[in-house]
């Protein structure tokens, strides 16, 4: 059986979903705006303004409620309408708003502050292992903190420092996010450029992913908060086919204002057999898992991670039976083929022919 072809990553949206002109437009020009004002505002009073109008998005925009409703519900083992889910849903919009003031004033700021941003010895053991590796490296995170301190920081501080982002959804946005990012000698890879990645990597550079773009059922199968969900296939994948190894990070904002970088430690992908890229995926999960419990108020992540119907989630721990049995993944509604597969060959096998009587019973 052939495993489908997976995507290497998975941003939110799509090209075909890509916003009207003006609405682009209109964006870019508030992005600006607003990042030029939050120049000469004190940072106290720009992180209050935001906050407000970001928790006033939570209750006045239904879909994107229900969805941070229904995040934070798996996070803390509650339904979605209880009042403990709705108070970390606002306070998890109110940490989105820090992230956006430190994000527009970045151009404005001196590199300096970025090369201190990082506060203990996480970026030193990590940098540590890169460079006893011999090979590339490829750093997972999630939405979590503030993760443009760890990418400046990489960079400012001299290594080779690579990030993806997607380019589909706002290209102007993108674009002068990636003119900012490059400034600090961060250098932004548009998703899709595959031939890219395969370059860095084998320079034996670092390249950063985030994995928690939002659910897609082709993902890689894994288990998070104790519900079956999928994460990109794309780290595994890549790590398998070139070599490199991969470091689970995690980026916390401190209360002075600094940020603190965890690792579990890297380690590498045996290879592209299903088992190996489905441990190693769930590996990233268990560890982003364990970083978002440690602060979910700093989680700003506001699409769904995890598939609505229970049906869809029970297939998906299926499917990772499957790949640690050595059996490609499926993929979504493969596995109810699979079985009828499986079943008609078992009964086109023919009886065995049964053993010959000796009637005299010797």
């Amino acid at each position: 059986m052939t495993e489908p072809k997976k995507s290497l990553e998975a941003p939110h949206k799509r090209l075909e979903n890509t916003p009207p002109r003006i609405v682009e437009k209109a964006a870019v020009i508030g992005y600006r705006s607003v990042s030029a004002l939050l120049r000469f505002t004190p940072p106290a009073i720009s992180r209050a303004a935001i906050a407000g109008g970001s928790q006033l998005s939570y209750l006045l925009w239904p879909a994107k409620r229900r969805y941070s409703n229904s995040n934070f519900a798996k996070v803390l083992g509650l339904p979605p309408e209880h009042p403990r889910v709705r108070r970390m849903a606002l306070r998890a919009y109110k940490g989105y708003a820090s992230y956006m003031v430190e994000l527009m004033r970045l151009p404005s700021r001196p590199r300096e502050e970025w090369a201190t941003a990082i506060e203990g010895d996480g970026m030193d053991k990590i940098i540590a292992a890169w460079r006893a590796s011999g090979k590339a490296m490829i750093v997972t995170a999630g939405h979590v903190g503030n993760n443009e301190a760890i990418a400046a920081a990489i960079a400012v501080n001299g290594y080779p420092n690579n990030v993806v982002a997607d380019d589909s959804a706002f290209p102007e946005i993108f674009e002068i996010l990636r003119q900012e990012r490059e400034s600090f000698g961060v250098h932004v890879v548009p998703w899709r450029n595959l031939r890219e990645l395969f370059t860095i990597l084998r320079n034996n550079e670092i390249l950063a992913l985030l994995v928690d773009w939002g659910y897609r059922a082709d993902g890689v199968p894994v288990l998070l908060f104790g519900s079956w969900t999928t994460l990109p296939a794309g780290p595994a994948t890549l790590a398998a086919k070139t070599g490199a190894i991969i470091a689970p990070l995690a980026c916390r904002r401190q209360k002075n204002g600094k940020f603190r970088l965890e690792s579990e430690g890297a380690f590498a992908v045996p290879s592209s057999k299903p088992a190996d890229i489905q441990r190693a995926t769930q590996r990233i999960a268990d560890f982003l898992e364990g970083t978002i419990r440690a602060a979910p108020e700093q989680w700003y992540n506001f699409k769904p991670i995890w598939p609505d119907d229970e049906a869809e989630a029970a297939e998906i721990g299926e499917r990772a039976a499957l790949m640690l049995a050595g059996t490609p993944d499926p993929g979504p509604g493969g596995v109810k083929a699979l079985r009828e597969k499986q079943a008609a060959a078992a009964a086109a096998q023919p009886a065995p022919t049964p053993e010959p009587v000796d009637p005299a019973g010797s």
